[in-house]
């Protein structure tokens, strides 16, 4: 396996990263800017700053078909920006309509609309009005109980999946009259009006959901919560119990993120300060192994094995006054915040990329 690509921005937490279609631009959060770099050669360089935003700044992603791109922030706005003929960044803000902050921000695949999670117990789902000429948002509310942690969108554009802190994934119908296309039926649902719910899946202890994601079929749901658990859903039928539930328990630390890289393998990370693969079906998932470690044998072990060691000596010497750890034995040096799909062929992922608290973007190969 080829080493990593590791891009050191700065020394500050990334909340959010996202890359252009081309893979030459990289937007990533640095407390309530955004800044923008273009690939040189191997190396990023810092080329633009996109500044309006008065508090952290919670999510970034650059629209998957064209320059667009949309900014949430802690308070309370979103903003869609867009290159003008002056090259200037020209930002349009967002008539969210919460009153508390925005947490997370994601396109839908056909770029038509997307999707602002909430403290205020609000997805809200926002369009571009010709008429008014601005960009005005639709909520759903429930049965949300809690502030929305992730949000990510089925393929058809309409379906919009949801993770939140009262310990629920749920999957949502996002469908806007006049602006979506009657979408295909599904094992979710066939007529999805606005705020239908199609599924609705609590963590076995109550955990935080940190993630979710639709499969690249959309046929399959997995969310990840702060019981260092990930399960994934494969639904029958509409309003029918689903064909399988499985819920993966792990002894590392919590997951902040995850993405599919296939049908049938999920890629996690956080704050092990790793990247890790699980593979499985519909008839049983496992913890597979470290990406950083590729090649590593027994279902992921060693690595547990591994990570357990280094904290318990951490905490040893921490107690008995010795020298102190400073560097971890990983690429990251802090918790993951968050994974992008860098590369794919025909459905499988061959790059992903990773940021996280200590400033680093990292893209791996598979």
């Amino acid at each position: 396996m080829a080493s990593p690509e590791v891009h050191h921005l700065f020394h500050a937490p990334i909340a959010d990263h996202s890359f252009s279609a081309d893979r030459n631009t990289l937007a990533v959060t640095r407390s309530n800017n955004v800044e923008l770099y273009s690939k040189q050669g191997n190396q990023f360089r810092l080329q633009d700053e996109l500044r309006g935003h008065d508090k952290l700044i919670t999510g970034v992603d650059i629209a998957p078909n064209s320059q667009r791109i949309v900014t949430c922030s802690q308070d309370r706005n979103a903003y869609v920006w867009e290159p003008s003929q002056t090259g200037e960044w020209k930002p349009t803000l967002v008539l969210l309509r919460i009153n508390r902050a925005a947490t997370c921000v994601r396109w839908c695949p056909n770029e038509s609309k997307f999707a602002v999670g909430s403290g205020a117990r609000i997805i809200a789902v926002c369009y571009f009005e010709e008429e008014n000429d601005w960009w005005v948002s639709k909520h759903l509310k429930k049965p949300l109980r809690s502030t929305v942690t992730s949000v990510a969108w089925h393929p058809n554009s309409v379906l919009l999946a949801a993770g939140s802190t009262d310990g629920h994934a749920r999957v949502f119908s996002s469908f806007i009259k006049g602006n979506d296309a009657r979408p295909e039926p599904s094992a979710w649902g066939e007529r999805l009006p606005f705020n239908t719910v199609c599924g609705e899946y609590l963590n076995g202890t109550a955990g935080w959901v940190h993630s979710v994601a639709f499969s690249p079929s959309g046929n399959a749901l997995a969310f990840a919560a702060h019981d260092s658990s990930v399960t994934v859903v494969y639904p029958s039928a509409p309003e029918q119990p689903p064909a399988a539930v499985i819920s993966i328990s792990t002894q590392l630390l919590p997951f902040a993120d995850l993405l599919w890289i296939s049908e049938s393998e999920i890629v996690c990370a956080g704050y092990d300060c790793e990247a890790y693969r699980f593979s499985g079906s519909e008839n049983g998932w496992h913890l597979t192994g470290s990406v950083e470690k590729a090649g590593a044998k027994n279902g992921g072990q060693q690595e547990e094995e591994s990570a357990r060691n280094m904290f318990r000596a951490m905490d040893l010497r921490g107690r008995a006054g010795g020298n102190e750890v400073t560097k971890l034995p990983t690429v990251h040096q802090n918790s993951i915040n968050k994974l992008r799909v860098y590369q794919e062929n025909g459905g499988q992922v061959q790059k992903i990329s990773t940021a996280g608290v200590d400033g680093r973007v990292v893209v791996w190969d598979l």
